[in-house]
């Protein structure tokens, strides 16, 4: 396996300085790629570097860590590469205080450094990344890791902004040919994206939206819709059964409706005991 890389997100120089330096430490083999300074920049080192590992303030200014990790789960891969070809990178959230967030972290898919990074703690998450990163490479690397991240991150949007209860999705207003038409969310079995834009598929009817997959992970009930492909949501209570295909992948079949959805790697691990 090459060399893991990593990017640190931190608006505050001495914490970036003093998290490379116990890194390097603990963690030899592990490069630092690039510092940012906000979430902004943090986006536009994980699209230029791909590394491995990303290390997230989780309070920063403009876009906080919790925000970054959002769009970084759904940056498209490099040109010329398959989604299946890529996974995301690992992440960690670095945080001064929130309890209620480190009670999150400890049922979540990520890891956490508490501020500032103490050798042992520090040896812990280094572990735990090692061994992730080390699953990657085979049936094991089909890890529910990144699966449950975004439920994990709408939970910790809500403990960072307790005064902002999350407001779901209801309603779809979608065109269908030369109508407007209101769509219950409830309805949707699924929604798929290309490069324009988004279907929404009922039992009785499709249409276009302009809204992408990105933007509609933050809208709706993680519970209820679950992401198993950059492109793809679906209503989990719309899925009849998962299967293998011949080539390995799971493809999701429906109850009362023809499609079949592909699972890419990052997601596959929702359908762990497949």
């Amino acid at each position: 396996m090459t060399p893991p890389r990593a990017v640190i997100a931190d608006d505050e120089r001495l914490m970036r300085e003093q998290l490379r330096a116990r890194l390097a430490e603990a963690w030899p083999d592990l490069t630092v790629v690039a510092e940012a300074r906000h979430g902004a920049e943090a986006i536009e080192q994980v699209r230029e570097h791909r590394p491995e590992v990303v290390f997230l303030d989780i309070r920063m200014p403009g876009l906080t860590g919790v925000d970054a990790a959002r769009q970084i789960l759904q940056l498209p891969p490099p040109e010329g590469v398959a989604d299946d070809d890529v996974l995301p990178p690992e992440i960690v959230f670095v945080t001064a205080y929130d309890q209620h967030a480190v009670e999150a972290f400890e049922q979540g898919a990520a890891d956490y450094v508490l501020k500032p990074a103490e050798p042992a703690r520090l040896a812990l998450t280094v572990e735990r990344l090692r061994r992730r990163l080390a699953a990657r490479g085979g049936a094991a690397g089909e890890d529910a890791a990144h699966a449950s991240l975004q439920p994990l991150l709408h939970r910790l949007a809500a403990q960072l902004a307790p005064g902002r209860a999350p407001g779901y999705l209801r309603w779809i207003q979608a065109g269908i040919g030369s109508t407007i038409q209101m769509i219950p969310v409830d309805e949707v079995l699924f929604f798929v994206s290309d490069e324009k834009y988004t279907r929404v598929q009922t039992a009785g009817a499709e249409a276009l939206i302009r809204k992408p997959i990105k933007e509609l992970v933050d809208e709706l009930d993680p519970k209820r819709f679950w992401q198993i492909h950059r492109g793809t949501l679906v209503n989990v209570d719309a899925i009849a059964s998962v299967t293998r295909d011949d080539r390995g992948r799971q493809i999701v079949s429906l109850r009362g409706h023809p499609a079949r959805l592909e699972v890419s790697r990052s997601y596959a691990g929702l359908f762990r005991g497949m």
